[in-house]
């Protein structure tokens, strides 16, 4: 993988696609004409948004999209090879940029070291509760693409991170996405077995009858091309592009399906094409389990491609490896392709025991928990109970003590009155009678 990036890549999404090289691409697309690294007014302009899905996400895009401003920057990065992006060697050029190009990046990563600090210390106050104090600086070392010892400036160091850190997470992102399917199928299985268990002999019968009708129901949809194949791609340029078959040109698909038009199918592009394959299987967009099987199909589809065609695995698919893979004899394969539905279950039964074997001690967790907190609020009550109880107890004293002071009074003027210092007595005061001398 040691393709050195050409000046001809001059676009501005090409420029960021090189630095990511190493990992999956992702559909940025930019104004080419934005070649001064200030506005008029000596300002950056503010980036173009990006998802990449990754939870600094807006840092990691707007980091790349800034340096992509900088004119000296971007030579650089339109001159050096994936290996040395991988090494860190191209983020040592950072000390070259524009000083209002640091300043923004040191405003940036300031703008991320607070915001990481909010949302661990919120969670670490939720779970901890009053009177522990967070080690937020042993908290920070789980974000690996910040360099925390400095949090008030964007170094060489801070870029070479950031390079690392996406590198990894995007990697591991479909490892995650299969992960999170399998998951759904296990608690699906898990949930219709419990069903099952509380059913009659004969219903259950009934269920497993209509369950397997489901499965074959689902598996009855037109023959899904491979990914990839000259059937699968043939049927989009009829069908998607207008074009006759017989006229089928592999140099003109390739541009018809580049969107963005910089000469690589990313991973979006790629999937956009499995589209066609999708809707024979997925009419609904409404039903969950198809939503999620659907899903799961266009990864896999996407996937095989990226392993059959990316051959310098670099993430992208360029013109040249597009060219190259419809001369393989794999191109003509001719086999349908196995869906999701019609291959074995995505776990294991040891798979899905373990699974149970979690959600029955999440299940007890949950249940102590509930438990003691419905002592709590009950011990709660009975101490609003007895407060509520006291306050009775104090306003009845009250009401009592004014009622007798009131007839006290009543009683002196039925009897005729009695004297100032009577009536200062009877109101509490102290007498004001003079000593006799």
């Amino acid at each position: 993988m040691a393709m050195v990036l050409g000046k001809t890549q001059a676009s501005c999404v090409l420029l960021l696609l090189n630095l990511w090289l190493c990992i999956y691409s992702l559909p940025i697309v930019v104004d080419q004409s934005k070649e001064n690294i200030t506005s008029k007014e000596g300002e950056l302009d503010p980036p173009e948004s990006v998802n990449t899905g990754l939870h600094y996400d807006r840092y990691l895009r707007e980091v790349i999209e800034y340096l992509e401003k900088d004119p000296y920057f971007r030579e650089k990065l339109t001159n050096t090879n994936v290996d040395d992006i991988k090494e860190g060697k191209l983020a040592k050029e950072l000390n070259f940029v524009h000083n209002n190009l640091r300043t923004k990046l040191d405003e940036l990563k300031r703008e991320e070291m607070g915001r990481l600090r909010m949302l661990i210390k919120a969670k670490h106050d939720l779970e901890a509760g009053d009177g522990w104090k967070v080690d937020h600086k042993a908290l920070l070392k789980q974000f690996e693409h910040l360099n925390h010892d400095n949090p008030h400036s964007f170094e060489p160091e801070d870029l070479d991170r950031l390079i690392k850190a996406a590198t990894s997470d995007l990697q591991n992102f479909d490892k995650e996405r299969h992960n999170e399917f399998k998951q759904y199928e296990m608690m699906k299985e898990h949930e219709r077995r419990e069903k099952l268990k509380a059913m009659s002999e004969e219903e259950r019968k009934k269920e497993e009858e209509r369950y397997q009708e489901m499965k074959k129901k689902r598996a009855d949809h037109a023959k899904v091309n491979h990914p990839g194949s000259e059937d699968q791609l043939k049927e989009v340029w009829k069908e998607s592009d207008g074009l006759d078959p017989a006229d089928f040109n592999p140099k003109t698909f390739f541009k018809l399906h580049d969107s963005n038009g910089d000469g690589f199918f990313d991973e979006n592009e790629l999937e956009a094409i499995f589209s066609l394959e999708l809707d024979k299987m997925y009419k609904s967009t409404d039903n969950e389990d198809d939503m999620m099987r659907m899903q799961e199909n266009r990864l896999r589809m996407r996937e095989h491609v990226m392993n059959e065609v990316d051959t310098d695995k670099d993430g992208l698919v360029s013109l040249a490896e597009f060219i190259e893979s419809t001369k393989k004899l794999e191109f003509q394969q001719k086999e349908a392709w196995e869906t999701v539905e019609e291959q074995n279950t995505p776990f294991t039964e040891e798979e899905l025991a373990a699974f149970e074997q979690q959600l029955s001690q999440e299940g007890k967790m949950i249940m102590q928990q509930a438990e003691e907190l419905q002592k709590q609020h009950e011990e709660l009550q009975k101490k609003q109970e007895a407060l509520n109880a006291h306050k009775l107890n104090i306003q009845q004293a009250m009401h009592d003590l004014e009622k007798k002071k009131s007839q006290s009074k009543s009683d002196v003027k039925e009897s005729g009155g009695v004297g100032a210092a009577g009536e200062q007595a009877l109101n509490g005061q102290p007498s004001q009678t003079a000593p006799v001398l």
